[in-house]
C-alpha cells in the first residue's frame, strides 16, 4: 500500500500475484535443480535478488508517486520473489540435507533450519520499523547488501552437489579440510 496501490483490494491482488510467482518459480526450480545444478541456480537467484533489491531501493528513492510507483514496485517485488524462489528459497533446504556429514546431519540440519526461521522471524518483526527509521529505499538497499554477502558466501563456500552421493560430498569436505590444514 505504501507504494501507491489505490485500494486494499489492489494490494491483496498484488500480494496474491506475488504468491503465485513464488509457487510457479519454486516448481521451475524443482524442475531445473537436477538439470542445471544447485550452485548455478543459487548464484543466479541470489544475484537476481541483489539486482531487484537495488532496483526497489532506487525506485523508492525517486520522486515517483501513485500508479507508476505501484506498478514498478509490484513488478520488482515479483522479480525478487522469482529470484528467491528459483535459488535461495528451495536450494537452502536441499543443500541442508546434503552437505552435512552423516554423523552430525540431524543436529546440523536442525540448527540450520532453526537459525533460518529465527532470522525469517527477525526480518518480519523489524521490516516495518526499519522502513519507518531508514525509509523504504534504504531498507531495500540494506537487504541488497546482505544479499551481496550471501552471494559471496555461496560463490566462495557452497559446493556443487548435483550428481554426487552423500558419501562423495562428505569425502570432498574432508579433502578440503585437509588441504586447508596443510596450507
Amino acid at each position: 500500500s505504501s507504494s501507491g496501490l489505490p485500494s486494499a483490494s489492489g494490494a491483496i491482488l498484488a500480494t496474491a500475484g506475488i504468491g503465485l510467482v513464488n509457487v510457479i518459480m519454486t516448481v521451475v526450480s524443482m524442475w531445473l535443480i537436477d538439470r542445471v545444478g544447485r550452485r548455478p541456480l543459487l548464484l543466479v537467484g541470489t544475484g537476481g535478488m541483489v539486482i531487484t533489491l537495488g532496483a526497489l531501493g532506487l525506485l523508492f528513492r525517486t520522486n515517483m508517486h501513485g500508479g507508476s510507483l505501484a506498478m514498478f514496485a509490484v513488478v520488482f517485488l515479483m522479480a525478487y520473489v522469482a529470484c528467491f524462489a528459483i535459488g535461495l528459497g528451495p536450494i537452502f533446504w536441499l543443500l541442508m540435507s546434503e552437505i552435512y556429514p552423516l554423523k552430525i546431519r540431524g543436529e546440523a540440519s536442525g540448527t540450520a533450519a532453526g537459525t533460518n526461521w529465527v532470522f525469517n522471524f527477525l526480518v518480519s518483526l523489524t521490516f516495518l520499523t526499519l522502513v519507518q527509521v531508514m525509509g523504504a529505499g534504504d531498507s531495500f538497499w540494506l537487504y541488497g547488501l546482505l544479499s551481496v554477502a550471501a552471494w559471496i558466501f555461496c560463490y566462495t563456500l557452497v559446493p556443487e552437489t548435483k550428481g554426487r552421493t552423500l558419501e562423495e560430498i562428505e569425502a570432498s569436505w574432508h579433502k578440503r579440510r585437509h588441504r586447508h590444514a596443510a596450507s
